[in-house]
């Protein structure tokens, strides 16, 4: 079955393009949702007129796209679980999990769009690719952390470590300042004590 379609399907091809599919797939998903029309000459030319107004409707939806991915990509899925000895979470954290928590940060997504197999069934952080529109891919960095856990505690290991730095340079700033206050105090006695 010949088809001319009326949006970009993933692997299958862009606006415009002619293709051949099984029947059943035309006539049961892709005619139905409007994603193509049947390939003759009288839709050929109904398309050509249609064209601009699907290609710019196109930009709309893969501008709205590229402007979610960019909000995702700035923000970090904080995710609590319970866990027993050891740090050993009880269950795992799906796309579920991870569309609640955007929800509560205001961003909606449909969590078929997250491109991830598998659950999460250890503390950490993760990063999850999200396919919002077939041109626009990105990625959300979920961090699944203990219910017990406090905002502003580290919660990967170069976080740890870039914290243990920051406080050993903090430490060796405030020594230092320390030492310039006892030197500047000793220079100021020095001056205060009459010579004989």
């Amino acid at each position: 079955m010949k088809l001319i379609l009326r949006a970009d399907v993933d692997s299958l091809g862009h606006l415009g393009d002619i293709v051949d599919v099984k029947p059943g797939f035309g006539r049961n998903y892709l005619v139905p949702h409007g994603l193509a029309m049947p390939a003759n000459k009288g839709n050929l030319k109904t398309f050509e007129m249609e064209r601009k107004k699907l290609q710019s409707e196109m930009d709309t939806v893969k501008g709205a796209a590229q402007a979610m991915a960019d909000k995702l990509a700035e923000s970090r899925a904080i995710i609590r679980v319970r866990v027993g000895e050891s740090d050993r979470m009880y269950g795992s954290v799906t796309t579920a999990h991870v569309v609640d928590e955007l929800a509560k940060m205001g961003i909606e997504l449909d969590r078929k769009k997250i491109v991830f197999s598998d659950s999460i069934r250890a503390l950490g952080e993760y990063t999850m690719p999200v396919k919002l529109h077939p041109d626009v891919l990105c990625e959300i960095r979920v961090a699944v952390v203990s219910n017990d856990w406090i905002e502003g505690q580290p919660i990967t290991i170069e976080e740890a470590e870039q914290a243990a730095q920051d406080a050993k340079a903090a430490k060796a700033a405030e020594a230092e300042n320390i030492e310039e206050v006892a030197a500047s105090n000793d220079a100021e006695q020095a001056d205060d004590e009459p010579n004989e």
